[in-house]
């Protein structure tokens, strides 16, 4: 069965019986001029060849969109064998995702796919990633000059996320370049050795040559030209016309047999058909898109795998293959029209964003927590912007650029308002730094008393003071806190210790007071006070308990009181040794606020006894006024003995007042 025939069969095929004579060959003369008239007309060969047989002006009109598109695939293909070999990724928008997103796709594709499937889809997504990243950029630098005034500082920003890219990138590239610098070297020596095959088939025409031995030598060719490798895309068309051209020039030369060459008609005319079939399914096929690269591959086997049909058929078969090719371009054509109206939609969509973050951009708001709500309107404008899909392409740098410019215009809005803040945090950061001076010069001191409420009130001093500048806020807070945790964790290893002590004094007086129980007076008054006194003393110095256990005192205090009694001493003389023993503890503690909430309550106690008296008072005078009042009754007399009394309580609590006020705490 013949091979690699082409439809475009010259005159001499149609005309001739087919069968091969030694003596019924054309003379070299002949052959050669009507070969270099074939030749000279080759362009109109190469055009018959593509369609086979010319259809109606009209027609070829309305399929050639649909041809063309087929043939400069097929041809950029054919330059790059390896795009054969790749499959469909889907392409995402990805417009769509963060950078984070677009990062970590990248990493998927560089290293999980083949470079011909996935070279659009990582050019798209450095489109993508390097659209945001510099639009990121363009916020800091604008953020950094708001902040900083000093000329000679240099704006630096490091994206660990921008490394990865590139790494990523760089991969990809260095495997690219490899790709297509080997490639490029291929194309032109195979380019040079398929012209050079041409050459020699050009030459296989000679009639003193041996039959069998250019039919071997033309065989060889054809292998050789099998292997010969792809060549530049835009030479694919011609080279592959030219040397089908010449293969059929050597057929008719050769006159062959018309019923081997009928037989070749008839297996292309099945292998087309079979073809026509198929596209007749794909015509049907809901993923379009795989439906046309399918049918891409169809018209590759159909022109270089199929030779020619019969003349009879051509037309027909033809023109049925040409008819579904453009309803398969028809159907992807409303496919882009259908994905253009979404674009269109997505447009409005992200107008109506840039509108509502230039609006934002005007809106004039004068605290830090409105700019907070302001800044995450945009960052939910943002996210929705980067959402919204794809644009179409002609509108596409126009629409990112008013995008950016909204965004920059809120940005300087906003950092106008900063800028003015900027003197506050300033004033902010000396007054700070003050407070740092002197916690650090406080953070070893050991006098826990007076030391402890200035440490506290500069603890609140500093929450009082706002914001400082941004790069100064983490070392300044650090220097503060840790001078502040130095002292106080000095303060608590010393209450450690103090509470060792404090457990040592409540066994030591709970011990004593034991021995105390046991205590008899000697019946004379002042030895007896003398030793109460010398008592009291001896507790005092035992030191403080855990305030947990401080019951103890209650419990001493109660036999001080019964040995006052029995000392039959004066209530005041009484109550003025117990306050004593009170104030020694007050005193101890160094706490000058329970010493003052001590005064308060004296000085009430002061004024509820004098009302009192002065209540009683009155009361006498309406009795010693009545006019049969001849002497003082049970009542009067009474009331007297409270007054008495009261004076004399008023007295106690002047003397416990006294007291107090001539106590100093250092």
């Amino acid at each position: 069965m013949l091979e690699e025939k082409n439809d475009n069969l010259s005159r001499h095929e149609s005309e001739t019986d087919g069968n091969i004579e030694n003596n019924s060959v054309e003379s070299t003369t002949t052959v050669t001029e009507s070969i270099e008239n074939n030749i000279s007309k080759e362009t109109t060969a190469f055009a018959a060849e593509e369609n086979e047989i010319q259809p109606s002006e009209n027609k070829i009109v309305e399929n050639q969109n649909a041809l063309d598109a087929i043939s400069d695939t097929n041809a950029e293909e054919s330059e790059d064998e390896t795009l054969k070999e790749r499959h469909d990724i889907p392409m995402q928008d990805y417009d769509t995702l963060s950078l984070e997103e677009l990062v970590e796709e990248l990493k998927n594709l560089v290293s999980n796919e083949k470079l011909v499937s996935a070279k659009d889809h990582i050019e798209e997504i450095k489109k993508s990633f390097l659209a945001k990243y510099n639009h990121l950029l363009e916020e800091k630098k604008e953020e950094f000059a708001a902040e900083n005034q000093d000329p000679n500082e240099e704006f630096q920003y490091h994206s660990p996320l921008k490394s990865n890219f590139d790494k990523y990138y760089s991969i990809f590239r260095d495997a690219k370049n490899a790709h297509f610098k080997n490639l490029q070297t291929n194309l032109k020596t195979n380019l040079e050795n398929r012209l050079a095959i041409v050459e020699e088939l050009k030459e296989l025409i000679n009639p003193q040559a041996n039959i069998k031995d250019t039919l071997k030598h033309f065989n060889d060719l054809r292998e050789r030209w099998k292997n010969a490798g792809p060549i530049p895309k835009d030479k694919y068309n011609h080279v592959w016309n030219n040397f089908h051209f010449h293969v059929e020039n050597f057929y008719d030369y050769l006159h062959l047999d018309r019923e081997a060459r009928d037989l070749d008609f008839k297996h292309n005319l099945e292998q087309k058909q079979k073809i026509v079939a198929r596209v007749e399914e794909l015509v049907n096929e809901a993923d379009i898109n795989k439906a046309f690269r399918e049918l891409q591959d169809l018209h590759r086997i159909w022109k270089e795998d199929i030779g020619p049909v019969s003349r009879e058929h051509r037309d027909e078969i033809w023109n049925k293959f040409s008819d579904l090719t453009k309803q398969m371009h028809d159907k992807r054509e409303v496919l882009f029209e259908n994905q253009r109206g979404t674009e269109l939609e997505n447009l409005a969509k992200k107008k109506d964003i840039i509108a509502q973050i230039e609006v934002l951009a005007t809106e004039k708001v004068n605290a830090h927590s409105q700019w907070l709500a302001q800044i995450e309107k945009v960052e939910a404008l943002r996210t929705a912007f980067f959402s919204s899909g794809k644009v179409p392409s002609d509108v596409n740098e126009e629409t990112w650029s008013a995008f950016k410019t909204a965004v920059r215009n809120f940005n300087s809005f906003k950092n106008s308002f900063y800028k003015d803040i900027k003197k506050d945090q300033n004033d902010n950061l000396s007054k700070k730094t003050a407070l740092v001076a002197k916690a650090k010069a406080l953070q070893e001191s050991t006098d826990f008393a007076a030391t402890t409420p200035i440490m506290k009130q500069i603890q609140e001093e500093w929450k009082q003071i706002g914001h400082v500048p941004r790069k100064y806020s983490d070392k300044i807070w650090k220097e503060f806190k840790d001078a502040c945790n130095h002292y106080f964790e000095k303060l608590k290893e010393q209450k450690s210790e103090e509470n060792t002590e404090e457990v040592a004094a409540f066994d030591s007086k709970k011990a004593y007071l034991e021995t105390l129980r046991e205590f008899q007076l000697v019946g004379e008054h002042k030895a007896d006070l003398d030793a109460i006194k010398l008592h009291i003393e001896t507790w005092k110095n035992f030191g403080k308990v855990p305030f947990p256990r401080r019951h103890i005192e209650g419990k001493f205090n109660k036999i001080l009181d019964a040995l006052f009694e029995k000392l039959n001493l004066s209530k005041k003389d009484t109550e003025m040794m117990r306050f004593a023993n009170r104030v020694d503890h007050l005193t101890e503690s160094n706490d000058s606020r329970k010493l003052d909430n001590e005064k308060i309550f004296i000085m009430r106690k002061i004024e509820e006894v004098q009302n009192e008296i002065f209540q009683l008072e009155n009361n006498i005078q309406f009795f010693t006024n009545t006019r049969n009042a001849k002497k003082e009754n049970s009542i009067v007399l009474e009331v007297r003995k409270n007054i008495a009394i009261q004076k004399e309580t008023l007295g106690v609590w002047k003397e416990k007042l006294k007291q107090l006020r001539n106590i100093n705490i250092e």
